[in-house]
């Protein structure tokens, strides 16, 4: 199936291409448009935006392999990411994956059957002040505990 961009997205596209000398540096923003519209990066959509910048779809895939926030599968409705990183683990971190984990039955990279919940442990969020944190789609929380991050999964059921 060959993927196409909304005619809204076609827009933003055009936009991002805009803010740049050149149309191969709107990869990261393109894509990120992509990932909103399908839900993940697949050969399609990286030889539409090779396409439509002008650039090889090996360009394309260096990006999306090089940069963790592209989803190279589908994954859940709810993504959640769950940070690990030095501050975050002193805090907790380790105990909120576990718990997540427990929870959900998944493990990293995993996606639910119904594919509501995916499951990504991730290395630093930049949020080492109010560690430990975790985000939902783009939805950060910081600052948490097990009990509150289970509270978190209960409510997006």
């Amino acid at each position: 199936m060959k993927f196409q961009f909304t005619e809204e997205n076609l827009r933003n596209v055009e936009a991002a291409i805009a803010k740049y000398p050149q149309k191969k540096a709107a990869v990261m923003p393109v894509l990120y448009i992509a990932q909103e519209q399908h839900g993940w990066i697949s050969g399609e959509v990286m030889t539409e935006i090779a396409r439509i910048l002008e650039i090889s779809q090996e360009e394309v895939l260096g990006v999306v392999t090089f940069y963790t926030m592209y989803h190279k599968k589908p994954m859940g409705k709810y993504h959640i990411q769950v940070c690990t990183n030095v501050s975050c683990m002193l805090r907790g971190g380790y105990d909120i994956y576990d718990a997540i984990r427990s929870k959900l039955n998944l493990e990293n990279g995993g996606v639910s059957p119904d594919m509501t919940f995916s499951l990504e442990e991730v290395e630093c969020m930049g949020s080492c002040g109010t560690a430990p944190m975790i985000a939902v789609n783009e939805d950060y929380h910081e600052n948490i505990d097990t009990q509150k991050t289970l509270q978190i999964l209960d409510s997006l059921k």
